[in-house]
């Protein structure tokens, strides 16, 4: 525990000008971020009696080792730059979004030649028009299906329009009347994306002048003694209105908002947000958040906007977001109110936005129905987080025993190795914090030193690798000596290994620059996926490194067997033992994680092209020669004038191109079940 006064900076250092800080641990990891009108006035508050802050507030300042800030020009630039930084650093005593999945939008993807109606989740798409978010994605589905019996827009994929095109023939859809079919030419383009912005309209409000001019053709219909067509008419206009019930009027005057509303109490608060368009309820989401830090009603409303509009621009800010109470300055500052925050929201808009609370009406009815769903929210939460949190504890206080830690194991790493069939040998590194996965922490290697199928070996280079690494780091910021455990064993500094999906890595994994930090922080516990050799191989290469202070146990799949370094006999948990669970969830996800990326590798040899080694033959130009040629044979077989026929491939290229194939036309591929040559498509 660090004392506050270790690292208070002279207040004539401190700045009185509007700007964010950052507090650090002794890890130079961020752990709060804050903004301020005044630096100097706001940071004072920090550092006064231990016994007059706040317990939250107590504990960061004793967790942090450091403090630095930065000056801006005004309250929006620091408003607009606390929240990148929040985004970015996922400090552990700012607020916590608990929920932050994607919530599903009803899309309509007007970038397209022939329009689709889908659900999409996840960062929106240019050209791509969304309606949402809502809930739950069956409910953007029911509406569809009503929808689509007047609007009859294309839902398929690529795939299967390509393939209705190819033979001529459309899917079920066309067939019962919900697809214009577009893919076999029933309709042109040029209608079919008049169907899809017919579409948008009316889901985005505009339903009353459609439904008329339904009616009037169904009357018009019913006077020519069109009987079918009139009954096919009413039937639309039924199913639309149906589809326009599930979306009540809330608000008359047809006003586009978003309201806000939260529940909370002194852990946690709930945030429900309704998105009104045209006066009715389009989209509804909601999550729930950690009140790590002394935080009020006004604080929690203005995280709420960054985080519901930090990624937003245009349209999708609306023109008035109501809230229960207004944001205000940091404390410690003078009399404030919401402008900036309104002024940051019309920034990102491009036009005036209204932040206000609802006072009377219609719009403070609808505010206390979402407060009403924020409470239920809570409720929810605490029922399930209940159960969950005590079952994790008691999970990481069963290791801690069995093993015989000194304290339960927060960070756990688990580590796999993977081959295929003594090939392609790569291991993977997850991370659990609190007994949950932190997927941006997640690594994988490629095995650099030992050839064919050796576990122990493997597992020994993996875990030098890694301590080797965690080494650097506290050589970099200060806390190991003048010696270079990364080049102490006479090898040069090895390149960064890959985190989960490619990132590089987490936003609670950089350093103070900003650049990815690989494996800046020690767990308390390793496990290694196998028994007593791959247990003695981690022990081996941590204590090479001089690694004591780490845990390691391996966990045996036959018979779940826990084993210990030195030991002679395993540790055996209770079958129902929480703790055995939990070492079994990290051990299988370090196996999935590793089975996967030797999979993708595996693939990408498999599709190996002779084209790969062409120099200076870019992805865009090998897809144009496929495209153009039909297959890999065509090519080979083509000239070198018909080569130079292909849009950016000049003469040079194609001759380069030619003499590739030639060199490679020896090499044919082999079915090794069958025998037989397989000719390249």
């Amino acid at each position: 525990m660090a004392d506050p006064s270790s690292y208070r900076p002279e207040p004539g250092e401190i700045p009185d000008s509007p700007g964010v800080y950052r507090f650090r641990d002794e890890h130079r990891r961020v752990i709060y971020v804050g903004k301020a009108k005044s630096l100097r006035q706001r940071l004072a508050n920090y550092f006064q009696d231990l016994s007059g802050l706040h317990v939250r507030t107590r504990t960061m300042v004793t967790t942090a080792a450091s403090v630095e800030w930065t000056v801006v020009s005004t309250e929006v630039e620091a408003l607009q730059l606390e929240y990148s930084w929040i985004k970015e650093f996922d400090p552990r005593f700012n607020v916590k979004y608990r929920d932050d999945k994607s919530y599903p939008s009803l899309a309509v993807t007007l970038n397209e030649e022939y329009p689709r109606v889908q659900v999409m989740r996840g960062p929106k798409k240019k050209g791509v028009r969304y309606f949402g978010p809502y809930a739950h994605a069956w409910a953007i589905r029911e509406t569809v299906d009503l929808m689509l019996r007047a609007f009859p827009v294309r839902t398929c994929s690529a795939g299967v329009f390509k393939r209705s095109a190819q033979i001529g023939r459309p899917c079920l859809l066309g067939y019962i009347g919900k697809c214009s079919a577009p893919c076999v030419g029933r309709v042109t383009a040029e209608e079919h994306r008049e169907l899809a912005e017919e579409f948008c309209d009316f889901v985005a409000g505009h339903t009353g002048s459609y439904l008329r001019r339904l009616e009037r053709e169904m009357n018009e219909a019913a006077e020519d003694m069109e009987y079918e067509k009139a009954a096919r008419l009413r039937d639309d206009m039924d199913a639309l209105k149906r589809a326009m019930e599930k979306n009540a009027v809330v608000l008359t005057d047809g006003t586009d908002a978003d309201l806000i509303a939260l529940a909370e109490d002194e852990l946690e608060a709930a945030v429900q947000i309704f998105h009104v368009r045209g006066g009715r309820v389009r989209g509804q989401r909601g999550w729930v958040t950690d009140k790590v830090e002394e935080i009020g009603t006004p604080e929690l409303v203005e995280h709420a906007l960054q985080q519901l509009y930090g990624e937003e621009r245009g349209d999708s800010v609306p023109k008035e977001v109501l809230v229960p109470a207004l944001p205000e300055p940091s404390p410690g500052t003078e009399d404030g109110d919401a402008q900036p925050v309104a002024q940051w929201l019309s920034e990102r808009r491009g036009s005036a936005v209204s932040l206000r609370v609802p006072q009377r009406g219609d719009k403070r009815a609808l505010m206390e129905t979402v407060r009403r769903n924020a409470q239920q929210a809570l409720v929810l939460h605490k029922t399930k987080r209940a159960s969950d949190l005590t079952t994790r504890s008691r999970a990481l206080e069963e290791i801690a025993e069995a093993l015989e830690l000194d304290s339960a194991p927060l960070r756990i790493e688990c580590f796999d190795i993977s081959h295929f069939q003594g090939d392609d040998v790569v291991a993977s590194m997850v991370v659990f914090e609190d007994g949950l996965a932190r997927k941006s922490e997640y690594r994988r290697f490629q095995i650099k030193t030992v050839e064919g199928q050796d576990d122990v070996r493997s597992m020994h280079e993996v875990i030098s690798r890694r301590f080797r690494r965690y080494l650097q780091e506290k050589r970099r910021t200060g806390e190991w000596g003048s010696a270079d455990p990364e080049t102490a064993d006479g090898e040069g500094p090895e390149p960064a290994e890959e985190p989960e999906d490619g990132t590089n890595g987490g936003p609670g994994s950089r350093d103070e620059d900003g650049r990815p930090k690989k494996f800046a922080y020690p767990p308390q516990l390793i496990v290694v996926d196998g028994g007593k050799p791959q247990v003695a191989a981690a022990r081996s290469a941590m204590d090479e490194l001089g690694i004591d202070d780490v845990a390691v146990c391996g966990l045996a799949k036959r018979l779940e067997e826990v084993w210990l370094p030195e030991e002679a006999d395993p540790v055996v948990l209770p079958r129902t033992s929480e703790g055995l669970y939990l070492l079994q969830r990290v051990r299988d996800e370090a196996h999935r994680f590793a089975i996967r990326y030797q999979r993708s590798k595996r693939s990408k040899a498999l599709k190996a092209s002779p084209l790969d080694a062409v120099p200076g033959l870019g992805a865009s130009r090998k897809q144009a020669l496929i495209k153009h040629f039909g297959s890999l044979k065509r090519l080979r077989a083509a000239t070198i004038e018909e080569i130079c026929e292909v849009p950016g491939v000049g003469r040079k290229t194609a001759e380069t191109v030619a003499a590739a194939l030639v060199t490679k036309s020896s090499a044919r591929t082999v079915n090794t079940a069958t025998g037989e040559i397989v000719e390249e498509e």
